[in-house]
C-alpha cells in the first residue's frame, strides 16, 4: 500500500509542478519574448521536417504533452504501458543481443562466418538465405540459375541445414532465421537438427521472421494467397507454443514495410496491424492468448531521422501493450510487452562515398539502443556493393560493442525519457497510427487491405513525395545530392560469389535425391497432403519430411496443389 501511495503521490506532485510551469505568468512572458527573437533570427532555408515529412517545431516546451495521467501513459520503466521499456532496470540487467546477419554462398562459407562472429562476441547468429530458398525453390529448380548463393545462404534440405549448424550448440546459441513463406519448411529442417543431435525443443532459443502479410506489402517475396499462408503461420504458433516455448515464431518484421519507402508512422501502424492479424487468427483458432502472446516479437527499422525512430519505437510499446490488455484481455504482463529487434537501415546506405555509411549506422544502431531495443543488427558499410566482407561486418560489430560498453548510454534507463520533443512525438505517433488502424478497419482487416492495394499505395505515395524532396534539395544525402565527390575511387575489399557454389549445390543435390529413400519421400507428400486437406497442424508432418530429406522445394510445391500461387493487383 505504501508503494502505490508513494507513486500516487508522485504522479499529483509531478502533474502540479508542470502545470505550475506552463500556467506561471512570467514562464508564458518568457516564452512569448524567445518566439519574437526567433521570427527575427536568421534561418538557413533547409526544409525542417522529419524524414516522414512531420513538420517540426522550433522548440518544444512542457505545454507540448499532456502531462496528466502521468502513471498511465508513461510510468516507469518496467511498468505498464512500458512507454519506458519492458524491464526495470534496462540494459542494466541485460545488454541487447548482438546480432550480424551473415549468409552468402554455400553452407559451408556461412557456417565458417558463423564461427567467425561468434569467436569475435556476437551473441546471437541471424541466417540470411538467398532467393532461391527464399521463394521455396530448390538450388536445382530452373529459375535459381543464376541465384544460387548470392544474396544468402542455398539451404534446399535438411543436408544443406546440418552443414550450415555443424558444430554449432543450438542449446546455447539464440538463432534468428529471417524467412518468410516457407518458414514452416525451414523451422522444420532446425527442429530435425536438433532432434539429430539430441536437444530437446525445450532449449531451443531463437526467432522465425515468418511474417507474411508484409510479403504482400511490402517485399514481395510470397508464395501462397494470404488466407492459407495465415494458416500456416498461426499452425507454427500453436505448435511452438506446446513443443518450442522459448521460441519466437513469428517476427512482425516492419524493417521491409520502411525499407519499400514507407515514413515511420506507417511502418509503427502497418507493422502493429499486422501483429493484431496473427493474434486475431489465434484466437479465432481457439488459442488461449497468454500460450502464445509472450512468444510473439517485431522488428523494427532504424532510420535517420534519430528522435523520430526513438519515439517510434516507444510508442509501439504504449499501443501494443494497451491493445493486449484492454481489447484481448491478456492478463500475463509478459502478453503485454512488444519485445523487438532492431536492424539499421540498409535503404540509408549509399554506394558512393561507403565509408560514410558506418556513421549513419552508428546513429541508427543508437537510436535503437535509446528506444529500447533487445537484439540489434547493424549494416555493414559495403552492403550497397556486395555481400559484406569480414572487415565490414567487424567493424558493424565494434559498433554495437563501442555504444554497450563505452559510451555510457546504458547507465540509466530511457535516458530521453521526459524530453519533451520525445514526448511529443511519441504521443503525435500514436494519435497518427490509431487513425491508421480505423483506416485499416473500414476496409474490412489488413488482408481485405492488402486485396484491395491500399499499403501499397500508402507506401508508393510515401516514397515518391521523399524522393522528390531529394531531388529538390529540400532533404540532403551527403556523397548523392550533396558533397559529391566526382572523381572517386571506391577502395574496399568487395566479397564475391564464386559461380562454382551453385555447381557445387547443383551437384550435391543430385546426390542427395539419388541416394534418399524415395518411397519414403512420396509417402511424406502423401502424409503433408492428407494433413491439408483434413486441417491438421503442418508441423509435425513437415518435421517428418525433412528427416526423410524431402527437399523444400518438393515440400513447397505440394502445398501448391491445394493453397494455389498468389497473384499480386497492380497498383499505380
Amino acid at each position: 500500500m505504501n508503494l502505490i501511495k508513494d507513486l500516487a503521490e508522485h504522479n499529483f506532485i509531478y502533474e502540479k509542478i508542470t502545470e505550475s510551469i506552463i500556467m506561471n505568468e512570467e514562464y508564458l512572458k518568457a516564452k512569448k519574448e524567445y518566439e519574437a527573437k526567433v521570427s527575427k533570427a536568421p534561418a538557413t532555408g533547409m526544409k525542417f521536417t522529419s524524414v516522414s515529412g512531420e513538420s517540426i517545431k522550433v522548440l518544444y516546451g512542457p505545454e507540448d504533452y499532456d502531462h496528466s495521467g502521468y502513471l498511465n501513459e508513461i510510468n516507469f520503466p518496467g511498468e505498464f504501458p512500458y512507454t519506458r521499456g519492458i524491464h526495470a532496470n534496462g540494459y542494466r540487467g541485460k545488454i541487447w543481443t548482438m546480432r550480424q546477419f551473415a549468409g552468402f554462398g554455400s553452407p559451408e562459407d556461412t557456417n565458417e562466418r558463423f564461427k567467425y562472429l561468434l569467436k569475435n562476441g556476437q551473441t546471437g547468429l541471424s541466417v540470411a538465405f538467398d532467393l532461391p530458398t527464399l521463394m521455396g525453390r530448390d538450388s536445382d529448380d530452373p529459375l535459381s540459375q543464376g541465384e544460387v548463393g548470392i544474396c544468402g545462404v542455398a539451404v534446399s534440405s535438411l543436408h544443406d541445414m546440418e552443414i550450415l549448424f555443424d558444430k554449432i550448440p543450438l542449446e546455447k546459441v539464440s538463432t534468428s532465421m529471417t524467412i518468410n513463406s516457407p518458414s514452416a519448411m525451414i523451422f522444420a529442417f532446425y527442429l530435425a537438427i536438433a532432434k539429430k543431435q539430441g536437444i530437446s525443443f525445450d532449449k531451443l532459443r531463437g526467432t522465425l521472421q515468418n511474417d507474411i502479410l508484409k510479403e504482400y506489402i511490402a517485399q514481395k517475396e510470397y508464395i501462397y494467397p494470404p488466407t492459407p499462408s495465415l494458416r500456416i503461420i498461426t499452425d507454427m504458433i500453436e505448435y511452438c507454443s506446446k513443443e518450442v516455448p522459448q521460441w519466437n515464431p513469428v517476427s512482425v518484421s516492419g524493417y521491409h514495410i520502411r525499407e519499400a519507402g514507407s515514413t515511420a508512422v506507417q511502418e509503427l501502424a502497418f507493422t502493429l496491424a499486422d501483429g493484431f492479424a496473427y493474434i486475431e487468427a489465434c484466437l479465432e483458432r481457439g488459442l488461449n492468448i497468454d500460450d502464445f502472446a509472450p512468444r510473439i516479437s517485431f522488428f523494427f527499422n532504424s532510420h535517420l531521422d534519430f528522435f523520430e525512430e526513438i519515439a517510434k519505437y516507444r510508442a509501439a510499446r504504449r499501443i501494443y501493450a494497451k491493445r493486449m490488455k484492454d481489447q484481448y484481455k491478456a492478463e500475463n504482463p509478459r502478453s503485454w510487452w512488444l519485445r523487438f529487434h532492431t536492424q539499421t537501415a540498409g535503404c540509408t546506405l549509399t554506394a558512393q562515398q561507403p565509408e560514410n555509411n558506418i556513421i549513419r549506422t552508428t546513429l541508427q544502431a543508437l537510436a535503437g539502443v535509446l528506444g529500447g531495443t533487445q537484439s540489434l543488427h547493424t549494416n555493414s558499410m559495403d552492403e550497397t556493393l556486395a555481400l559484406p566482407s569480414e572487415k565490414a561486418v567487424k567493424i558493424a560489430l565494434r559498433t554495437q560493442q563501442i555504444i554497450a560498453y563505452e559510451s555510457g548510454v546504458i547507465n540509466t534507463v530511457d535516458p530521453l525519457g521526459g524530453s519533451y520533443y520525445v514526448e511529443s512525438l511519441t504521443d503525435r505517433m500514436e494519435e497518427s497510427a490509431t487513425k491508421i488502424f480505423n483506416e485499416i478497419d473500414s476496409l474490412g482487416g489488413v488482408v481485405r487491405a492488402i486485396e484491395a492495394g491500399y499499403f501499397q499505395r500508402e507506401i508508393s505515395d510515401a516514397a515518391y513525395r521523399y524522393q522528390k524532396e531529394l531531388e529538390r534539395k529540400e532533404k540532403f544525402v551527403v556523397g548523392v545530392n550533396e558533397f559529391i565527390e566526382t572523381d572517386e575511387k571506391i577502395e574496399i575489399p568487395i566479397l564475391q560469389i564464386s559461380p562454382d557454389v551453385e555447381k557445387k549445390q547443383v551437384e550435391r543435390l543430385k546426390t542427395l535425391k539419388a541416394s534418399r529413400d524415395n518411397y519414403a519421400v512420396e509417402q511424406a507428400l502423401e502424409k503433408l497432403s492428407y494433413a491439408v486437406t483434413n486441417n491438421l497442424n503442418l508441423m509435425p508432418v513437415l518435421i517428418e519430411a525433412s528427416e526423410k530429406y524431402v527437399t523444400l522445394g518438393e515440400m513447397v510445391n505440394e502445398l501448391k496443389k491445394h493453397f494455389g500461387e498468389f497473384e499480386e493487383t497492380a497498383v499505380f
